[in-house]
């Protein structure tokens, strides 16, 4: 069992920063994908990015890319999500997940934190 838990969620003007970060607990993340989504009111979870553990490949939706850096922290078993110039319509309830194999589907995710919300004012 991996325990998942998000942190570094909050309300930013547009343009400014963000880094979310991912705790994970229970085992190491070696094996796993990890992947960060969000849910904005009354739309569906959508995935942003993603990083398996063990190779380090990295993967963004386009509407992030550039814009967004997934890295991890092995000493801290921490996958973290770097925003930068941040949008009014990146508004959301930001999730991250893990699974054993790659995908964007959110519900073939195994494990998900409680998520962190993240308001950015135009």
């Amino acid at each position: 069992q991996v325990q998942l838990v998000e942190s570094g969620g909050g309300l930013v003007q547009a343009g400014a920063s963000l880094r979310l970060s991912c705790a994970a607990s229970g085992r190491t993340l070696s094996g796993y994908v990890v992947g960060w989504f969000r849910q904005a009111p009354g739309k569906e979870r959508e995935f942003l990015s993603s990083l398996n553990w063990s190779s380090g490949t990295t993967d963004y939706v386009a509407s992030v890319k550039g814009r967004f850096t997934i890295s991890r922290d092995n000493a801290k078993n921490t996958v973290n999500l770097q925003m930068n110039s941040l949008k009014p319509e990146d508004t959301a309830v930001y999730y991250c997940a893990a699974r054993s194999m790659w995908t964007i589907t959110p519900t073939k995710y195994d494990y998900w934190g409680q998520g962190t919300q993240v308001t950015v004012s135009s």
